[in-house]
Order: C-alpha cells, then structure tokens, then sequence
C-alpha cells in the first residue's frame, strides 16, 4: 500500500463496488448509466428553458433552476467514478480526489435539501399569502436564499474532509462503497473517531429534523389553507402546484432516511442492499425531478412542447 509521507494516511484508496455482486456489474451499470443520461438531459433541458424563456423567470423556476443545477454537481460528482468501477475496474481513487468527492457529495447534497426547504417557503406563500408573493419573493431576495444555502452547505460540510484527513489509516483502504462517503471512510480509520461519528450524526440530525419540519409545517399551513378555498377548482389548482415538489421530497428524503437508518442500525460490514440505496439517493432526485416537474408543471410542459413543436415554414 502506498502511504502519504506522514505515514498514517493513503496516497490512495479503494472503492469496492458493490459487495458481492462484482460479476454483475456490467448489468448493473446499465440501469445506472440510463439515469446518468435522464440527469443530465433532464436538468440540462431545463436549465434551458427556465434562462430562456422569459415567462419562467419566477421565484418558483429559479428555485428548480438551482435546484437542477445542484443535481447535475450530484451526478457528475458520483457517476462517471461509478461506472468506470462497473466498465474497467478503476477501483483506485487518490486521497485528495477522494476527499473532494466526499466534500462535494456532502455540500450539494445539503444544498439540495435547503432548496426544498426554499422550494416549500415559496409554495407556503404563494398559496397561503397569494397577494404579497411578489412583493415578498423579489428577485433579490430569491438571490439571498440561494446564497444562504450554498452557505449553510458548505459551512456544514466542509469540516467532513478534514476531520478524516487527521485520522490515521493503518489496516484496509477499501472503502466498501462505490463513492467516498464520510463515515464510510472514517471507520477505516485506526484511531478514535467520537468527533467524526458525534459531527456527521449532528449535521445529519440538524438538516434531516430541521428541513423535514420546516417543509412539513409548511404544508400543514397549505393544506389548512386550501381547505378552506370557497371552491374545488381553486383547491384542484392549488394542490396540482404542489404535486412536483412533494415527490421531488420523496424522491430525496425517502432513500436517504433508508440510508441513514441502515447505515446507523445496520449490520457493520456493507452489504449489496445497503450500497445500492445509498447510490439511489444520490442517483434517484437528480434523474426523476426533471421528469416530474416536466410531467406535473403545465408552464414547463407547455414550453417544452414549444421547443420540440416542429417551426412552421412560412410559405411566402
């Protein structure tokens, strides 16, 4: 094994893949490889749409614009990596590479979860405080929430990488998944690893709890408030502006809640259950949110209709 000149940590680690299941991987990549192609052309697309076309320069599509543009860090930061493990065996991965992965793996997916819980302010005023929405998500306050929470992503996961670069690695670097998550890679580590364990389940608590709350408090408040709308059109149209968003919240906090539970309650060794769903929440959002907003959203299914409608020659 090749160690870094302080002896205690890896010029290199090693991602295992899938346990158990290293003769399928050809098969496996393929579902995998379909949703790599649905991420990226899904949220290209609508990235797209939502900077060309003026009619969707709204709080509501800026917020799934960045919500687009935080799936695609997601699956460039995971996929290709992924499948050159299933293609090639390149199971080596460097230290520093490693550690950025972890990093960018932990920010975007904190980003994302504070883009939901932006996604559901929005949605909370809209319908709750219909004649204020302008007023209230201007421009410039949609920029401020956008920084806040590539801030709070940050600031949050930052500290992941450099709490396990101080551990020292002195027995297996193969990381029994197929990317560099946090505390994947710090129980290789031989020596006390308290803070890292306390930090992760803090921040996992602090955005889990506080994001599902706030978004579940949310659309307490849309739903006391559609109740009450004086006819079942406006109740149909409200709660149709809200189907997106609450499968897009599935689609993330589903799996990854699975994930954290096996991952805590689980058995201490990975099995091919516990890889493949901690791959599915990092691969499930970014390839099914475009689907779903393209599906469920009449603005965005009409302007997509519009960009693949044939032009029409005019015959003078």
């Amino acid at each position: 094994m090749i160690l870094s000149n302080n002896s205690h940590f890896p010029h290199t680690f090693f991602l295992a893949g899938i346990p158990g299941l290293t003769a399928a991987h050809i098969w496996i990549s393929l579902p995998f490889c379909f949703m790599f192609f649905l991420a990226m052309t899904g949220n290209c697309v609508l990235l797209f749409l939502i900077r060309t076309e003026r009619s969707l320069h709204q709080p509501m599509f800026f917020f799934l614009a960045m919500l687009s543009f935080v799936d695609l860090v997601l699956s460039l930061s995971t996929l290709p990596k992924m499948l050159a493990i299933f293609w090639f065996g390149a199971t080596a991965i460097s230290s520093h590479s490693c550690l950025s992965q972890m990093f960018f793996i932990h920010a975007f997916s904190a980003m994302e979860s504070g883009v939901l819980v932006a996604m559901a302010m929005d949605r909370f005023v809209a319908i709750c405080n219909p004649l204020h929405y302008a007023t209230i998500l201007t421009p410039f306050v949609v920029a401020k929430i956008g920084g806040l929470v590539v801030l709070r992503g940050v600031g949050l996961t930052i500290s992941f990488p450099t709490l396990a670069r101080r551990l020292p690695y002195c027995g297996s670097h193969t990381i029994a998944y197929t990317y560099c998550e946090h505390m994947a890679v710090v129980k290789l580590a031989c020596g006390a690893t308290t803070v890292d364990n306390l930090y992760a389940f803090a921040v996992a608590i602090f955005l889990g709890v506080g994001d599902v709350a706030f978004i579940a408090y949310s659309y307490g408040q849309i739903v006391k408030t559609v109740i009450n709308f004086p006819s079942p059109e406006a109740r149909a149209k409200a709660g149709s502006t809200c189907t997106a968003h609450v499968c897009v919240i599935l689609f993330f906090y589903g799996p990854g809640f699975l994930s954290v539970v096996m991952q805590r309650f689980g058995p201490p060794t990975a099995s091919a259950a516990k890889v493949i769903l901690a791959n599915l929440y990092l691969l499930f959002p970014p390839a099914l949110d475009p689907i779903v907003y393209g599906v469920k959203t009449k603005q965005i299914r009409d302007q997509l209709f519009k960009m693949l409608r044939p032009k029409q020659i005019d015959p003078t």
